[in-house]
């Protein structure tokens, strides 16, 4: 084969030498390839770093520019002008256009131009119309520093790069695929971009996040300046309209409501969530509602919907631009400081040419004034020749030209030639000198824009915002994001069987027995009778090992869930107790627990999700002289170690059954319960503000500014509204304290209740329009002050110290209270509490709980620590 490719190769040497017209085909495809690509990306795909225009949106603009009179012009028209210099077709120009149109700071538009929000696509170009907005003529044109080329056909001049006075291309942001790379530079907020502008002027650090229109919540912790690698994490904003009603009122950038909605059936479709009916209601605006079925926890399905939908969605940036015809990788800050550089060059530029027209402009408004005032026009009177008169000029020019800023040239001469008989007959000397006085300021204050550049350039942006910065706030809301685990909010779809004796389980076993509600993302750990674990995927039907004694949903890092069990070390061998936690494992790994001998047995196990610890009877055989053949043994006497811990000694003879004598209760200490304010969430990980020890009933007590009072039980997976201004320990013992103020009545009150319903949110102030919360306090004594307002003509009532469990009783939760004062009210402060002590509670003896890593060997790895280091005390 080779030697064919030698024998053609050589034959076409030869054509070639004969025919110079053949070119190799490998040839040609290498070259024209590399032409494509390279046009693709230079021409099409990725925006320019000068102006942030590709090239059809700079025609756009430029053509907008050239049809520009105030009035709108329809798109079809300027899509037409634009194919002057764009050799494309109408409709990707037209949809370029669109897109710029929807951004809201280039174009005026009129007309039906989409809804990025519901993803509606614009009318037909011929209905839409379209104009400048007065910042791109402020912003985008200056044609005297522009430097142009000519269009495709030679027929028509465009700019090579439009003069942008502002970072644009990081306003707008910019999305391409070319041949080889792409690009992906992420919107930024309007103003952060103008602040980041000045002080970069200033030589101050800064720092720039994207700001999307569709608004939505936004981590930017990955950000990474919008470079390769780097990530956004964008998430809708929902909220609770009701225990059955969900709120989506903002959406993830790059999606739109049709895409969100059908995203959420599809999850619902798979199992993943479970709702009832969803309502688009969005308009100018965006609402989408969720109805919940009853019984459904609203804060799970938030966490679903970010878990399993559109909901929440992740962007990875990437910075890409063209420098001098050639693409480059920066991020968004080097972006910016180019920009703002470049922004200063072109102010330089406008100020030189400036200053250039202005000099020119006193030149010949001096010269003017010498022509006319020294009555040199009189001096060409007996010229004949058109000679003679420039030289008459000239000649009665010298004598008045020292003070001028530049030679005299015969253009200037030809120039004072046409000036009209009747404006040098009523020309005003005074007026003449007034003008040429404000020339020298205004060529003064040129100067000095140019001799401090950068102050001007620091006026400017400032000029920019207060102009056009109002109504351009940031719509993205910047947060830290909690990761969110599926498996903890994954609705149970499907039921899991198990056939206990032939060692099956899976969903599919229906006609065997069943064990729980489960998802197929969950995992399933299984103990049998010979003392062996194992935990594997959920699945249709799964082989685990023979005669299963316990079948359960794993959960990852739970240190609550206890494993009771006794078990026999082999045929004859000695029973053993144990307690213990499983917290990580291999999946699929099959974990020796009662020691791995062929013969071993398990005489008693429980699964405790509290760490409760029951008593039981342990009943011997008859055998010899044993006295004591039943005993009572009680779990809590144990220490919770490692699954591979050995554990104590039953007893050394055989054992003829186990009884259990008495149900349990938790042996756990109480759960420290931290709550962490940056992400809004609770947690056990001692991130935030520590909120107490836990039992299994507590509750915490949740006040918002609305007036909502409510107790819930500590669920990690809660989600906290913004607005919450009280959440604590629920001490159903402790009064709670109010100062509202009254709508109806016009007056502040105070109430002092107990919470008589746990399960039932309520509100403490009136429905009136203008009644509203001032203060709560959770204080045993709570001591406040009051500020008055300072009558007219009269001095203020000095403030007033008010011990509210003096003033008031402790009431129902529905009174309005008593009133507070019949004065007008400047201020109402809390001042430290009166002293108080609070009634010690005996607390119940606690089990410690020894972390799996304590107990010999690594625990939660994959080997078992060895049982020869563990405790062996005899109990018998």
């Amino acid at each position: 084969m080779e030697e064919n490719e030698e024998l053609n190769d050589e034959g076409l040497e030869n054509q070639e030498n004969s025919q110079d017209s053949l070119t190799r085909v490998t040839g040609m495809y290498k070259d024209w390839f590399l032409d494509y690509a390279s046009y693709v990306i230079l021409e099409r795909a990725v925006p320019a770093i000068e102006d942030g225009f590709k090239p059809v949106q700079r025609r756009i603009m430029h053509a907008l520019k050239e049809l520009d009179d105030g009035r709108y012009n329809k798109v079809a028209n300027v899509v037409g002008h634009t194919m002057q210099y764009h050799p494309h077709g109408d409709a990707s120009i037209a949809d370029a256009m669109v897109q710029i149109g929807q951004k809201d700071l280039l174009i005026d538009t009129q007309g039906n131009w989409g809804n990025i929000l519901t993803g509606d696509s614009a009318a037909a170009s011929r209905y839409i119309e379209a104009r400048l907005s007065k910042f791109a003529l402020d912003v985008v044109y200056s044609p005297k520093i522009t430097e142009w080329q000519l269009s495709y056909d030679g027929r028509k001049k465009e700019p090579v790069n439009l003069p942008v006075k502002f970072p644009l291309l990081l306003a707008q942001g910019a999305e391409g695929i070319a041949v080889g790379l792409s690009t992906k530079i992420l919107p930024h907020n309007f103003n952060e971009l103008i602040d980041a502008s000045i002080k970069h002027l200033r030589g101050q650090r800064f720092k720039i996040f994207p700001d999307f229109p569709t608004a939505g919540i936004i981590d930017v912790t990955n950000y990474n300046e919008g470079m390769r690698g780097g990530k956004v994490r964008v998430r809708a904003k929902i909220s609770t309209l009701d225990k059955n009603t969900l709120v989506i009122n903002e959406i993830p950038y790059g999606t739109n409501t049709s895409s969100l909605i059908d995203s959420i059936l599809k999850a619902n479709d798979k199992g993943k969530i479970k709702i009832k009916k969803i309502e688009d209601n969005t308009a100018a605006e965006v609402e989408i509602l969720v109805h919940l079925p009853s019984g459904i926890s609203p804060d799970k399905t938030i966490d679903a919907l970010y878990a399993f939908t559109a909901c929440e969605s992740s962007i990875s940036p990437l910075g890409c631009i063209i420098e001098d015809n050639k693409p480059l990788f920066i991020g968004v800050k080097e972006m910016l400081e180019r920009s703002t550089d470049y922004t200063v060059e072109l102010l330089k530029g406008e100020l030189e040419i400036q200053l250039s027209e202005l000099e020119e402009q006193w030149h010949f408004a001096s010269l003017e004034r010498i022509f006319i005032e020294n009555r040199i026009y009189r001096d060409i009177e007996e010229e004949e020749t058109w000679e003679g008169v420039i030289a008459a000029i000239d000649k009665g020019l010298k004598p008045h030209t020292k003070n001028l800023k530049r030679a005299v040239t015969e253009d200037d001469i030809v120039r004072l030639t046409e000036i009209r008989i009747k404006r040098i007959s009523k020309f005003d000397l005074e007026k003449a000198q007034q003008l040429i006085d404000s020339l020298d300021d205004r060529i003064a204050q040129t100067k000095h824009h140019l001799a401090h550049l950068v102050d001007y350039a620091i006026d400017y942006f400032k000029e920019l915002k207060k102009k056009y910065g109002k109504g351009r706030e940031r719509k993205s809301e910047i947060k830290i994001f909690d990761d969110i685990e599926a498996t903890k909010v994954v609705i149970r779809n499907t039921k899991l069987y198990v056939n206990r004796e032939e060692g099956f389980i899976g969903t599919s076993l229906r006609r065997d027995e069943y064990v729980t509600d489960c998802s197929d993302i969950d995992d399933i750990i299984v103990f049998t009778r010979k003392g062996e674990m194992m935990v594997t995927k959920v699945d249709s039907k799964t082989f685990v090992g023979k005669n299963i004694i316990h079948v359960g949903v794993f959960k990852k890092k739970d240190n609550r869930t206890t494993y009771n069990m006794i078990y026999k070390d082999g045929r004859g061998g000695p029973s053993y107790i144990k307690r213990f936690n499983v917290t990580g494992v291999t999946r699929d790994k099959i974990y020796q627990l009662a020691g791995g001998k062929p013969s071993a047995d398990v005489l008693y196990f429980s699964a405790n999700p509290n760490g409760e610890a029951e008593i039981i009877t342990v009943l011997l055989r008859q055998s010899g002289s044993i006295k004591k053949l039943k005993w009572d043994l009680d779990f809590a006497d144990l220490m919770i170690k490692g699954r591979a811990s050995k554990g104590n000694l039953v007893t050394k003879y055989a054992v003829k059954r186990i009884e259990l004598k008495e149900k349990g209760v938790s042996t756990l200490k109480p759960r420290k319960i931290w709550f962490d304010d940056v992400v809004s969430r609770l947690n056990v990980d001692g991130r935030g503000e520590l909120l107490g020890d836990f039992k299994g009933d507590d509750l915490l007590l949740i006040i918002d500014q609305k007036g909502k009072v409510k107790t819930i039980p500590p669920d990690l997976l809660t989600r906290f509204n913004d607005d919450m201004i009280v959440l604590e320990k629920w001490n159903p013992k402790k009064p709670i304290s109010v100062v509202h103020y009254e709508g109806e009545k016009e007056r502040y009150y105070i109430k002092r209740f107990l919470i008589e319903n746990s399960n039932k949110e309520e509100v403490v102030i009136s429905e009136h329009s203008k009644s509203f919360l001032e203060l709560v306090s959770t204080d045993w004594r709570p001591l406040i002050e009051i500020e008055f307002i300072k009558p007219r003509g009269k001095d203020a009532k000095p403030n007033q110290q008010v011990d509210i469990e003096s003033f008031i009783s402790v009431k129902g939760i529905k009174a309005i209270g008593n009133q507070l004062t019949a004065e007008k009210v400047k201020n109402i402060n809390v001042l430290e509490p009166l002293p108080y002590e609070e009634p010690k509670e005996t607390a119940p003896e606690e089990i410690e709980v020894v972390d799996e890593e304590s107990v010999g060997g690594n625990g939660s790895g994959d080997a078992d620590a060895n049982p020869d280091g563990s405790e062996q005390t005899s109990l018998f």
